[in-house]
């Protein structure tokens, strides 16, 4: 099942008894865990919520403590994580887990408790008799990044439910400064639903003047003012940065991290991997890659390697204190724009 859908069932009030999340998006297993949570004991921790690390504790005393009835309220929410016996190659421990005991447990589930089992891995072994029984009896949720086609949708579901309008023009600004970061997302659109009340629209402007830019969406057009060779708007954003308490040697970093990532991609393209493919390949954000691909036609082969010298050069130089940091990244993007 999909992320949205799980949600919509439970903001429905319909629980199951057993919730698996699995995937890489942490905001995905935070947001759903959390109205899981207050659907079933309430917004205040008590008594009847358990946690349990599965690489420390064996999922037979989780199902004991499943099993046992609430001492308050009604009803007991138990999180267990890490369930490290649904990856293809798991973890060595010192003890085994039964899965028998939990196979017998989701088969003839207590209706008095709740359990979430959260795997943050990006795929778990659907070839075990373990995950299949999980698929066809619990709820199976997963969690990886919003693929592109998806965002937009999200983004429209959260505005929805804030009752805001979203005008067109704005998606590309949460695209371009926010894509990678849903839980500052999810922030961003509260901010702006406040700004503009209930039944208020958010134009481009609206957004323009309250999304809080961040120092890598603000990275990421430091290298665009690289490519359109302009030095003024280079150092602008650089005394933007600045005012954000951004270290000269962290800027470095970011943009070595952007360059390093679109000359990665550059390499991989020729080589004919496809988006997705060099997703798999890199292991970073699917909005990473996209924004790579948007840019690495802007360079040569040769030129990537240049800038990544000079970086190299500029973070020693800093690093040395041969002079002033700022005025060694003043001097970079000089060097970089000409």
């Amino acid at each position: 099942m999909s992320y949205l859908e799980v949600f919509k069932q439970v903001k429905n009030k319909e629980i199951s008894p057993i919730f698996l999340l699995y995937g890489s998006e942490t905001y995905f297993i935070q947001n759903l865990k959390k109205h899981i949570s207050n659907t079933v004991i309430g917004h205040k921790e008590n008594e009847n919520l358990s946690t349990y690390d599965l690489e420390e504790v064996p999922i037979q005393e989780v199902i004991s403590d499943v099993e046992t009835y609430p001492f308050f309220g009604d009803r007991k929410l138990i999180i267990a994580s890490n369930p490290v016996f649904l990856k293809a190659k798991p973890d060595k421990l010192p003890f085994e887990h039964d899965l028998d005991a939990l196979q017998q447990y989701v088969n003839n589930p207590v209706d008095y408790s709740v359990l979430i089992l959260t795997a943050p891995y990006e795929k778990i072994d659907e070839r075990k008799k373990i995950s299949k029984f999980l698929r066809k009896k619990a709820a199976v949720v997963e969690c990886n990044p919003l693929k592109d086609h998806e965002l937009n949708k999200w983004i429209t579901n959260i505005a929805n439910s804030l009752k805001i309008t979203i005008n067109h023009d704005v998606y590309e600004i949460f695209d371009a400064e926010l894509a990678s970061d849903l839980n500052l997302m999810q922030n961003e659109l509260n901010k702006l639903a406040m700004y503009v009340g209930e039944g208020g629209t958010v134009t481009k402007e609206i957004a323009e003047d309250l999304i809080a830019p961040t120092a890598n969406s603000t990275s990421l057009r430091l290298v665009d003012a690289v490519i359109e060779r302009n030095l003024h708007k280079a150092i602008t954003i650089f005394k933007d940065l600045e005012k954000m308490k951004e270290e000269p040697i962290a800027l470095i970093a970011l943009l070595a991290f952007q360059f390093r990532m679109i000359f990665r991609v550059k390499l991989l393209k020729q080589k004919g991997y496809s988006q997705f493919q060099m997703q798999k390949q890199i292991g970073a954000h699917p909005y990473v890659i996209k924004i790579a691909l948007s840019r690495e036609k802007q360079f040569s082969k040769r030129k990537l390697e240049h800038i990544m010298d000079q970086l190299a050069d500029a973070d020693s130089a800093m690093k040395r204190g041969q002079m002033e940091k700022d005025l060694v990244f003043e001097l970079l993007l000089y060097e970089l724009v000409k």
